[in-house]
């Protein structure tokens, strides 16, 4: 992974992330709902490693959890922590790479990186350094949760495209797509995320923002994740588990 990219990626979009969901908060308090179950009775210590701007760790401590909140960009996580006290929910944020985690050994119950969060990391090395450093946070039978895109389909297809999104803002409608270029590999793509917003006299501002993922299939993270030390893995399907992306588990060994 190319740090500055990523992170000034999500520096620029930290502003209007939220603009990609018709309702931020019912996105929050459904996917809260949907991993919340995944995680059993709490509340847990739960950190959430890719925490952007709060979607999925801002619900889980409305929902009574002791969240904490890391994210490269350091943009994101302020933005995560000032929408969670504008909502009553406490949640220290730190901007951190997830492949250096600011936190001592076995503190957490659960480590959260959702969000496609770990494509973003486009090199073994990277994978495996971060998910040696979500084991090291983790006691021993914590749970780890990732969520990515259905990659084993994605890779099968290669599209040139994502489907739009459509959001309502105080200006009118905003529109959310992307365009993804393959490598030569198969596997790595370019991303360039557009925003179209309401402008002056019925024109639109366009807002274009790069990036780069590393399209890794089930298989593929499954054999990261048995080789960081975690054990009882296992896939929950959007259809089954009603999360919008695969969800992965796992329990950290020992």
């Amino acid at each position: 992974m190319t740090d500055s990219s990523a992170r000034d990626f999500y520096d620029s979009l930290a502003p209007d992330y939220h603009r990609i969901f018709a309702d931020w908060d019912t996105s929050m308090a459904r996917q809260a709902a949907v991993l919340g179950a995944l995680l059993g009775p709490g509340p847990h210590r739960v950190l959430d490693c890719s925490c952007g701007i709060g979607t999925q760790s801002i619900g889980l401590a409305l929902a009574g959890h002791r969240v904490v909140g890391s994210d490269l960009s350091p943009v994101a996580a302020a933005r995560a922590g000032a929408e969670a006290a504008a909502r009553g929910a406490r949640l220290p944020t730190a901007a951190a790479d997830m492949r250096r985690l600011p936190f001592v050994p076995s503190v957490f119950d659960v480590v959260v990186c959702a969000d496609n969060s770990l494509a973003h990391l486009l090199t073994a090395p990277d994978v495996e350094a971060a998910l040696a450093e979500m084991r090291r946070v983790l006691r021993g039978g914590g749970l780890l949760l990732l969520t990515l895109r259905d990659y084993d389909e994605i890779r099968r297809t290669r599209p040139g495209a994502a489907p739009p999104q459509v959001s309502e803002s105080p200006d009118g409608r905003v529109i959310t797509f992307q365009l993804w270029h393959w490598h030569e590999d198969g596997e790595h793509y370019d991303q360039e995320h557009f925003q179209l917003l309401p402008g002056d006299r019925d024109d639109w501002a366009v807002r274009v923002r790069r990036t780069t993922s590393w399209a890794l299939t089930r298989a593929q993270l499954t054999e990261f994740v048995t080789a960081a030390g975690f054990v009882d893995v296992r896939w929950h399907a959007p259809a089954a588990g009603g999360f919008y992306q695969p969800v992965l588990t796992a329990r950290a060994a020992g």
